[in-house]
C-alpha cells in the first residue's frame, strides 16, 4: 500500500510539473502585460500548482530543486514582458565598457543630441522609455558589475544580454537556496520552507523572467545571516555590504543588529537554541547595562558597522565624484517625492490631502512617511530583544513590511525581500501578498497606465487582513 501511494504521488507530481511547465512557457513566450485576464489566470494556475508541488514533495528537496531549475530554464531565451527596466541595465553596462560613468549621464542627454555612444543605443532608449531615460541611474555598483558582465558577453545583442543577466540571477537564486536551506537546518526549521521562495511563481516570473536584481541582493542577505549565525561576523559584514551595494534596501536593517552584539547573553542563547535547551529569548534583558553587555560586544558592534560602511564605500569608489553624489541623491529622492504606484497608506493620506488642501501632497507625505519608518526601525532596534537569529529576522521582516506599507511606490518585486525573510518565521502574509500582488498589473492594461484604486484597495484589504490576523488576533489566541 505504501509503494502504491508513493507511485501515485510521483505520478501526480509529474503531471503537475508538466502543466506548470506549459503555463510558464505560455507566460514567457505568449503573453503581453496588457492581456490582463490571461495574466491573472496563468498566474493563479501556477500558484495552485506550486502549492500542490511543495505539499506533495516536502521530503523530496532534490526533486523540488530540479523543478526550480527547469522552470527558470524555460525563461532563458525570452525578453521580459512585464518590465522594461532591463533595457537600462544593458545601457549602463555598455556605457561602462565604453569608458563612461553611468551615474553622470542620462540616456536622454545623448539621444537628444543625436549621439549613440553604445551599440543599439536607439533600441535601448526606446525600450526603457522616456521616464527612465531622463533620469540618472540609481543602480549600485554590484548591480553595475552584473551589467558589465552582460555587456562583456553580449555587447551587440539585446537578447544575448538578457540571457547573461538571467543566468546571473539564476545562480544567485540557487545560492539563496543553498544558504537558506543550511540556515533553516541550523534553526531546526523544515528545510522545505525555502521552496516557498525558490519555487514561488512570483519569484520565478519577477526575478528570473523580468530580470529584477532583488534576487542577487537577497542571496547576499541570506548568506550574511547564515555567516552571522555561524559566528563569522566579520565575513557577515563584508557580505552584508555586497547586499547593500546591489540594492540599497539592507541599509535600513543596520540598526537592528544593535542587540545581537551588545547582549552578553547572545552566545548562550544561540547555543541553547541549537541544542533545544529550555531558554526563552524573552528572558534576556533589554536594558543596556554593565550586567548584560561588555566592551568586547561594543567593539564588535562598532567593528561590524565599520566593515560594512568601509566595504560599501570601497565598492562605490570607482564611480565617486561630487557630481555622482548630487546625481545619485536626487535620483533616490525621486522615489519618495515624485513617483507613486501600488501604495496603501500613502494613497489614504493623499486622499485626505485632497479633501483638505485640494491637491496632491506627495512632496510632504512622501517625506513624512519615511520618517515614521525610521522611527519604527529605531524602536525595534533599541527597545526589542534580538539576541538570536530568529528574533533578528523577525525584526527585519517587520521593518521592511512597515516600509512597504508606508511607501509611495511598491513595485511587485519589492515583496521578494519579505517573502524570503518569512520562510524563517511562521508568518504567511508575505506569501499571500506574493499571490495577490499580481492584480496591480491592471495598471498596464490601459493606454495611460492608470491604476484602478478599487483593485489596489482589494489587494491591500487581503494583505492587511492576513497581516492583522497573524500578528495580532492569532497571537492573542495562542496566548
Amino acid at each position: 500500500m505504501l509503494n502504491q501511494a508513493l507511485f501515485k504521488t510521483k505520478k501526480l507530481s509529474l503531471l503537475l510539473l508538466i502543466i506548470s511547465a506549459l503555463f510558464y512557457f505560455l507566460f514567457a513566450y505568449n503573453l503581453e502585460r496588457t492581456e490582463y485576464l490571461k495574466l491573472i489566470l496563468l498566474y493563479s494556475g501556477l500558484f495552485v500548482l506550486f502549492y500542490k508541488l511543495i505539499h506533495l514533495n516536502k521530503n523530496n528537496t532534490s526533486f523540488l530543486t530540479a523543478v526550480a531549475f527547469l522552470f527558470r530554464a524555460i525563461f532563458l531565451l525570452t525578453i521580459p514582458n512585464l518590465s522594461q527596466d532591463f533595457y537600462r541595465f544593458i545601457w549602463d553596462g555598455r556605457m561602462i565598457l565604453e569608458g563612461y560613468n553611468p551615474y553622470l549621464y542620462t540616456p536622454e542627454s545623448f539621444i537628444s543630441k543625436g549621439l549613440f555612444p553604445i551599440a543599439q543605443a536607439q533600441e535601448l532608449y526606446v525600450g526603457m522609455r522616456e521616464l527612465n531615460a531622463s533620469h540618472f541611474t540609481n543602480y549600485p555598483p554590484v548591480n553595475q558589475l552584473c551589467f558589465i558582465i552582460s555587456a562583456l558577453f553580449a555587447s551587440k545583442s539585446i537578447v544575448g544580454s538578457a540571457i547573461v543577466l538571467r543566468l546571473l540571477i539564476i545562480v544567485a537564486d540557487f545560492g539563496t537556496l543553498y544558504f537558506g536551506k543550511k540556515l533553516l537546518e541550523k534553526l531546526k526549521l523544515p528545510a522545505h520552507n525555502i521552496f516557498w521562495y525558490i519555487l514561488n511563481p512570483f519569484i520565478i516570473i519577477e526575478l528570473t523572467g523580468n530580470l529584477h536584481f532583488e534576487g542577487v541582493m537577497i542571496f547576499f542577505l541570506v548568506w550574511s545571516l547564515y555567516l552571522l549565525h555561524s559566528k563569522k561576523w566579520k565575513w557577515a559584514a563584508v557580505v552584508f555590504a555586497l547586499s547593500i551595494a546591489t540594492k540599497l534596501v539592507p541599509l535600513m536593517f543596520l540598526p537592528l543588529y544593535f542587540w545581537w552584539f551588545l547582549s552578553k547573553n547572545n552566545k548562550q542563547t544561540v547555543i541553547a537554541s541549537e541544542m533545544k535547551l529550555p531558554v526563552e529569548i524573552d528572558e534576556v534583558s533589554t536594558s543596556l547595562t554593565p550586567n548584560n553587555c561588555s566592551w568586547n560586544g561594543i567593539i564588535k558592534l562598532i567593528s561590524f558597522y565599520a566593515i560594512v560602511i568601509v566595504t560599501t564605500l570601497l565598492l562605490f569608489a570607482p564611480f565617486f565624484s561630487t557630481q555622482f553624489i548630487d546625481n545619485y541623491s536626487k535620483t533616490v529622492g525621486l522615489w519618495f517625492g515624485n513617483f507613486e504606484f501600488n501604495a496603501s497608506i500613502y494613497y489614504l493620506a493623499r486622499e485626505i490631502g485632497y479633501w483638505f488642501r485640494g491637491w496632491n501632497e506627495i512632496a510632504i507625505i512622501g517625506k513624512a512617511l519615511p520618517i515614521i519608518t525610521v522611527l519604527y526601525i529605531l524602536f525595534l532596534s533599541f527597545f526589542r530583544k534580538k539576541t538570536d537569529i530568529k528574533k533578528l529576522i523577525n525584526a527585519t521582516l517587520f521593518s521592511f513590511t512597515i516600509y512597504l506599507f508606508l511607501s509611495t511606490t511598491v513595485h511587485p518585486w519589492y515583496i521578494a525581500t519579505i517573502l524570503i525573510l518569512s520562510v524563517f518565521t511562521n508568518y504567511k502574509f508575505p506569501l499571500v501578498w506574493s499571490f495577490i500582488v499580481i492584480i496591480s498589473y491592471l495598471a498596464y492594461a490601459n493606454a495611460d497606465n492608470t491604476e484602478n484604486l478599487w483593485i489596489i484597495g482589494f489587494e491591500y484589504l487581503v494583505v492587511f487582513s492576513v497581516f492583522i490576523w497573524e500578528v495580532f488576533i492569532k497571537k492573542n489566541q495562542r496566548a
